[in-house]
Formats: structure tokens, sequence, C-alpha cells
């Protein structure tokens, strides 16, 4: 259903000013998909307290109602990893598009059927969980058995993912029609670009859920392969960590800069990045399965070089914001190599969650190198060194920074100002402590060859594992993110509660490039073209590797692990 331009279209909190832009109808289940987004984080969170607190002996599952610790280690990772960045990625991808475009999106049964599909698969999924039927981790591993609702939760999430995808791809499509000389605005570009690496990301899991593990879950296949199960969702499973991050880096690039009052470089540079990631976080999966049998070495090494090509558009980020950052530091009167970083608006609390939150995705970014070399990740696979890890990426790029975000999109969205600033800044700072030492602890416990998703508190080997230090670091930084989480929504419900209505509308900041659209060149706004050299470079990753691995052994019926 169309929506274009109504002119009945209302402001969504009494903060939105661009009437005709935003309409109600389309907001309400953006806020909707925010919602589900901060609730998955608050729930998901809480569960990471018995996790850091099982390193040390303490074992406080039962405390919380669980049957086990990896039932609360799959209620983590299933709210983190899929209901918390789905749906803030929904939500704030969808307001950045229509703002880029300056149109409403394409269709309002689309954003609305998102939200709906969102919410019927976050409410099968968690009563699966709750129920202790679908006890089988954020990864679902065959022969580890889960309930078919949760299969079906989980289908259900992606299912949301993907029709804001195609709304993404439409709405670009009826803005081309009507700007059909233009190129495409970088703020919308960005959102359809992030959405349509998912959509070529996520066929792997769709495939693995739809064709083998629903129909071997409900009897009508006896047997599954689980290494072809472990390929299919590795398949999505590197991917799906851009996906998490694009949106920040969407914020990154072209918000950030205008809070600190600086200009990004280059409209053309900022595209090269995100068509760079679409066409390399695909073909990337095997890196997962170094140490995996049965896939051949050859494959696995062309996902190698596949995995540092997708580096190179992440150290192009680093260079490009701090560029922009100290455009931004030196305008505020910044001088000198390093002045221009003081002089940066640390007091603002959704900066300040950011830039700390880039400050740990070096450490993360560089951990990763570790994962993806071949050798190397022989010394730390399957180890809390990888916990460590992307608790610095998914967990502290990706998650202050969609924390910082909502600093200024949740007043934006209501109307009312920010309160508790003091402590929002408080909280930024007290993530960004805990998740050092909660990583220190993990990864340095990692190189001992302490292993991850086991619960150590309760494993009879405990005594033999030397990393006392390591493991006490790692409780208390968990513990100190806990509390910084704990924060974090004192001062959103205190704002949504109590805030005071804002004075003025606000506007969505958007960053001022040096080099426009203008000096952009007509290749680089060709999505078309770059989504087949993605769909290309993927066959070349996985047809040999598919030809090389069938036929199928299928030989595991259904196992209940838990």
């Amino acid at each position: 259903m169309s929506a274009t331009a109504r002119p009945q279209a209302v402001a969504g909190g009494g903060a939105v000013a661009r009437e005709g832009v935003f309409l109600a109808e389309q907001l309400w289940p953006i806020k909707g998909q925010l919602a589900l987004a901060l609730i998955g984080l608050a729930v998901g969170g809480l569960m990471g307290l018995m996790q850091a607190l099982d390193r040390v002996g303490i074992v406080i599952y039962k405390g919380l109602l669980l049957q086990s610790y990896y039932q609360g280690l799959t209620i983590h990772g299933v709210l983190l990893a899929f209901l918390f960045t789905f749906g803030f990625g929904n939500a704030f991808v969808s307001l950045m598009a229509i703002r880029g475009f300056e149109r409403p999106l394409a269709s309002t049964f689309l954003v609305q059927g998102a939200f709906w599909t969102m919410l019927a698969g976050t409410l099968l999924a968690a009563y699966a969980i709750l129920r202790n039927q679908a006890t089988v981790l954020f990864t679902f591993y065959a022969p580890m058995r889960a309930s078919s609702l949760f299969y079906l939760g989980a289908a259900l999430l992606v299912v949301s993912t993907l029709l804001t995808a195609l709304n993404l791809v439409l709405t670009r499509r009826a803005w081309q029609r009507e700007h059909p000389a233009e190129r495409t605005p970088l703020l919308g570009f960005v959102g359809v670009v992030t959405y349509v690496m998912w959509a070529l990301a996520s066929l792997g899991v769709v495939v693995l859920v739809v064709f083998f593990l629903l129909p071997w879950q409900l009897g009508w296949l006896k047997t599954t392969d689980p290494q072809f199960n472990r390929i299919l969702f590795w398949y999505t499973g590197h991917a799906i960590v851009y996906f998490w991050l694009m949106p920040a880096y969407i914020s990154w690039y072209l918000i950030v800069p205008r809070q600190v009052g600086g200009r990004v470089f280059s409209d053309s540079l900022v595209r090269l990045v995100f068509i760079l990631l679409l066409i390399f976080s695909v073909p990337t999966g095997l890196h997962h399965q170094y140490v995996d049998p049965g896939i051949p070495t050859v494959m696995k090494v062309v996902h190698l070089f596949t995995t540092f090509s997708v580096v190179y558009p992440s150290l192009v980020t680093a260079f490009t914001v701090m560029a922009a950052l100290e455009d931004g530091g030196r305008a505020r009167g910044g001088r000198g190599l390093l002045g221009w970083i003081w002089k940066l608006p640390w007091g603002d609390p959704s900066v300040a969650a950011q830039l700390l939150a880039m400050l740990v995705f070096i450490l993360g970014g560089a951990t990763g190198i570790v994962n993806a070399s071949y050798n190397l990740n022989n010394v730390v696979h399957n180890t809390s060194f990888i916990p460590g890890h992307f608790h610095m990426t998914v967990g502290t790029a990706v998650a202050l920074s969609f924390i910082g975000i909502t600093y200024w999109l949740i007043p934006y969205l209501s109307g009312r100002e920010l309160m508790g600033r003091r402590l929002a800044l408080a909280q930024a700072w007290l993530w960004f402590v805990g998740v050092l030492l909660f990583a220190r602890g993990q990864i340095a416990a990692g190189l001992l060859g302490e292993p991850r998703r086991s619960s150590i508190g309760e494993a009879p080997y405990r005594d033999l594992i030397s990393a006392g230090l390591d493991n006490w670091l790692t409780a208390i930084g968990g513990t100190l993110m806990v509390i910084s989480g704990a924060l974090y929504f004192i001062v959103i419900l205190w704002t949504l509660l109590a805030g005071r209505r804002l004075a003025q509308p606000m506007e969505i900041p958007v960053a001022e490039m040096r080099f426009g659209a203008r000096e952009t060149a007509p290749l680089w706004d060709r999505l078309g073209f770059w989504f087949l050299v993605g769909v290309i470079l993927v066959a070349i990753a996985y047809i040999p590797l598919f030809v090389l691995y069938l036929p199928l052994n299928s030989v595991s019926p259904p196992i209940k692990v838990y």
C-alpha cells in the first residue's frame, strides 16, 4: 500500500517537524520495534550477569528461575543477537531512510508487517525458551533439538528484517522515479545497502530453518547433516555481524560528525565503504569453521582472503570518522596534534557513548584479526577469547552506539527532553570500563585454554583452570556492564515518564560533506550492479564448496541436551 507524501501526515511524538514525511501510521510500528529491541536489551543483558559471575563460581541461575546455565545463555544470546539488534536496526534505519529520502516509506503495510512479525516471532521464541524447550544457544546447532515454535519464532524475526529490506528498496525506487537525474541521498542509500546486504546474507539461515530444521523437528525428516547445517548457519553467521554493525556505521558517518560540529570528507568514500561491506561480508563464513572436518582446505583459504578483504572498509571507516571528529574538534577551538580530542562534546551522553564505543571497536577489530587468521584461530577457537572479542564489537561497538543513539532518538520520538544527563554519562563510562575489564579477563583466560559456552562454576575441572585473576576481571567487568545497563533504563524511563516537553521540535542531526553527491561518480550509486557483484562473489565462495561437499551425510536425529 502506498503512503506517498500524504498531506494529512502527523508528527510522531511532538518533536518531528517534517509534516508530510513522517506518517503516524508508519511511526508507531517504528517505535514498537524500538521498544521490542530495548526489552531484548534489558532481559538479555540481565542474563549476562549470570554468566559473568559463573566464571568465579557464583552460580545464580536458579535464583533467576532458570533450569540451567545454558537456558540463561540462550536467552542472553537470542535476545541480544536477534531481538535487540533486529528491532533497533529496523526502527533506526527506517527512520533514517525517511529522513534521507525526505518522503514516507513506500509501504505502510510493510512497516506495520515488520512490527507484527517481530512481535509474533518474539512471543513464540520466548515461550519456547522460557519453557526450556529451546536451550540451544543462539547458534542452534544441530543435532541439538529445539521446539518448532523456537525455529518458527526465529524465522519470523528474520522475516521482519526482510520486510524492512523490501520496503527500503521500494522507497528508493519511488524516490528515483521522482528524481530521475539525481544521486540517491546518502542517508537513504546507506540504509538500503545495509538491508540489501542482509537480504543476501540471510539466505543461509532461511534455507537452514525452512528446509532442514523445521521439517526435522516436525518429524518430516528423520535425520539431518549437522556439518552442512553449520555451513548454512555460518553463511549467515558472519555477515550478520555487519548487519548489526552497519546501523552504528550510519550513525558514526552521518550523525556523530554533525553532533560534534564536523564534516564528513566525501560522499563517494562513504558509499564505497558500504558497497565493500555489501560485496565482501557474505563470502566469509568458513573462517568460523577452520577446525571443522569435512570442508576442503582450499575453500577455507578462499574465505580467509575474503575475510581479510572486509577488514579494509573498517580501516577506511576508522580514518574517515576520525577525520570528521578532528574537523569538529578543531572547529571548536582544538589546537595541536591531539588538542582537538578534548574539545569534542564529551559532556553530551549521546556523543560520549558513541566515541567510547569507537575506541573499544579498535581493540575489537584487532582481536577479530586473530580469529580470522588460519593458524592463530587454532589457539583461540572455542575458548573464552571469542566472547572477549565480540563483547568489544557487538557488545560495545554496536550496543553502546545504539544506546548513544537513543539518547537523542528517544527525545526525538517522544518529544521529551532527555533526563539525567549526568547519569547517562556515568552509564556510558561505566560500560566502557566494564567491557575493558570483562574482555581483558575473557581474552587472557581464553589464551590459557578456558572454554567458552561452558558453566565454569559447575565444571568438575574448574580447579584445574589457572585463570583465577582473569575470571575475577570477567566477573567484575560483566557486573559493571549490567549496572550500566540498569542506569540506562533509569534514564530512559525517567525521560519517558517525567521528561519535560521539548519547547522546539528536534531535527535529526545529519552531517554535511566536504565533497557531496555532485562529485560522486554514477558508478557508486548503481546498487543493482554492486548487488550482482556480491552475488557473483558468493557463488565463487560457495558453489565449489557445495560441489565438493555433497552428497549430504544425514545421520543425526534430534537430541535434547539440556
